[in-house]
C-alpha cells in the first residue's frame, strides 16, 4: 500500500479564483430567485422595465451567464483530482463518498431553496471521474471538447423543432409553443411562476420533493456540458496552469486568445437575439446551447488571468482565497440570504424587482462573504458545510 502523500501547501491564486467563481455565480443566480423563469434568460419576459434593464442582461449574457458557473464546474473537478491525487492507492471509495454525499446536499439545497442548484449536476458528472482520472493533460482536454460537442448536437436535436418551426414556418406549432412557455412570455406560465414563487416554505418543500425525478432527469440532459467543465478543470490541473506552474506570459497569452475567440461570438449571438426582438424558440438554443463554447473559452480565460495575477500575497487576494476556501458554504448561505430577500418567508421581493434592481441586491450575498469568510477561516479554519461535507463523506465510505 502506497501511504497518503502529504498535504500541499495550499495555492493562494487557485483558492483566489474559486472565491472569484463563488462571487460571479451570485450575478444570476439572483434572476433565478427574483424573477419567473423565462427572465433568466430573456428580459422581455419579465422585470424589463427601462433601458438599464437591457444593458444589464447584454452585460450578464457576455460576461457572466454560465461563465462563473463553467468555471466553478472547472475548480470542482480540479478539487476532486487533487484529493484523488493526494490519496494514494485505491481512492475510489471515498471519492465516491464524497460524490453521494454531495448529492444528498445538493437535493436538500435545491428542495428547500434554488431550483437551479449546480451541486447535483457536478456530484453526476463526479461519478465519471474514475474512468478519466488516469488520462494525460491533453488527452482531459481532448475528451472536455468532444463532450461540449456531444452537448451542442445534442442541444440542437432537442431544441432544434421551435428554431426550425420559427425560420421555416413549418408546422411546429406545439414546439414553438412549448419554447414560449420555457423562454418567452406566456402569460399564463408568467402568472403562475409568480403564484408559484410566493408560497410557503412547506408547499415549496412538498413540491420539489414529488418533483425529484424530474429534476435529475433535467440535470442529467445537462451532464456532457457540466461533465465538460469538469474535465477540463482536471485538464488544466494536471497540465501545470492550476497548480500555478506556468509563467505570467503564457497565461496572459491563453487568456487573451481565449477572450479573443469568445467575445466576439457572445456579441454576435446577442445581436441577433435583440435584431430578430428575443423569440423563445431562438432564446432557447442560443443561451443553452450556441453560446456554450463560447461560455467555456471566457471562462477559461478567467482562469488563466486569476492565475496570473493573483498570486501576489495582498490584501485583496487573501480575501478572495478565504471565501474560496469556504465556496460550498458560501455558494449555499448564498441561497439562503437570497431567500430571505426574495421568498415569502423572507421580505417577499419575489416578482416586485425590475432586472437591474434584482442584480442590485445581489451584492448583498456578496458582501456578506467578502466580510465572514476571513474571520471565519482564521479561528475555524474550514467551513460547516464543508466540515458535514467531509464527515459525511467519512462516514459513508
Amino acid at each position: 500500500m502506497t501511504p497518503p502523500s502529504p498535504a500541499p501547501e495550499r495555492i493562494l491564486a487557485l483558492d483566489a479564483l474559486r472565491g472569484i467563481a463563488v462571487i460571479g455565480i451570485v450575478g444570476m443566480n439572483v434572476h433565478a430567485f427574483a424573477l419567473p423563469g423565462p427572465a433568466y434568460y430573456n428580459p422581455l419576459s419579465y422585470g424589463a422595465v427601462s433601458p438599464v434593464d437591457y444593458w444589464v442582461w447584454l452585460a450578464s449574457f457576455v460576461f457572466i451567464e454560465d461563465k462563473f458557473r463553467t468555471l466553478f464546474a472547472m475548480l470542482f473537478g480540479a478539487g476532486c483530482l487533487i484529493l484523488i491525487e493526494r490519496a494514494g492507492a485505491a481512492p475510489w471509495r471515498a471519492h465516491y463518498a464524497r460524490m453521494a454525499v454531495l448529492l444528498v446536499i445538493g437535493l436538500a439545497h435545491a428542495t428547500l431553496l434554488a431550483s437551479n442548484d449546480v451541486l447535483r449536476a457536478y456530484a453526476l458528472a463526479g461519478m465519471a471521474m474514475p474512468l478519466l482520472a488516469g488520462l494525460s493533460a491533453r488527452a482531459l482536454v481532448a475528451v472536455a471538447l468532444g463532450l461540449l460537442v456531444v452537448h451542442v448536437a445534442l442541444g440542437l436535436v432537442a431544441l432544434g423543432q421551435p428554431l426550425v418551426a420559427l425560420y421555416a414556418g413549418v408546422g411546429g406549432a406545439d414546439a414553438l409553443l412549448w419554447a414560449e412557455r420555457q423562454f418567452g412570455h406566456d402569460t399564463p406560465t408568467i402568472l403562475k411562476l409568480l403564484e408559484q414563487g410566493r408560497e410557503g416554505l412547506g408547499e415549496r418543500a412538498v413540491r420539489r420533493s414529488l418533483a425529484i425525478p424530474a429534476q435529475l432527469a433535467t440535470v442529467m440532459a445537462s451532464l456532457p456540458l457540466n461533465l465538460s467543465a469538469v474535465v477540463l478543470g482536471m485538464g488544466l490541473w494536471r497540465g501545470g496552469m492550476l497548480r500555478g506552474e506556468w509563467r505570467t506570459f503564457r497565461l496572459q497569452r491563453v487568456a487573451g486568445l481565449a477572450a479573443l475567440a469568445a467575445l466576439p461570438g457572445l456579441l454576435l449571438l446577442a445581436v441577433w437575439l435583440v435584431q430578430t426582438g428575443f423569440p423563445a424558440a431562438l432564446v432557447g438554443p442560443v443561451a443553452l446551447v450556441l453560446s456554450a463554447p463560447f461560455d467555456m473559452l471566457l471562462a477559461l480565460s478567467y482562469a488563466a488571468l486569476a492565475m496570473a495575477f493573483l498570486n501576489s500575497d495582498n490584501g485583496l487576494t487573501r480575501r478572495l482565497a478565504m471565501v474560496g476556501r469556504l465556496s460550498l458554504t458560501n455558494y449555499l448561505m448564498t441561497s439562503v440570504i437570497l431567500s430571505a430577500i426574495f421568498a415569502s418567508w423572507g421580505l417577499g421581493l419575489f416578482g416586485e424587482v425590475s432586472r437591474w434592481q434584482a442584480l442590485a441586491l445581489g451584492l448583498v450575498p456578496v458582501a456578506a462573504m467578502l466580510v465572514w469568510s476571513p474571520p471565519w477561516v482564521e479561528r475555524l479554519g474550514q467551513g460547516p458545510f464543508e466540515r458535514l461535507w467531509r464527515s459525511g463523506a467519512r462516514a459513508l465510505s
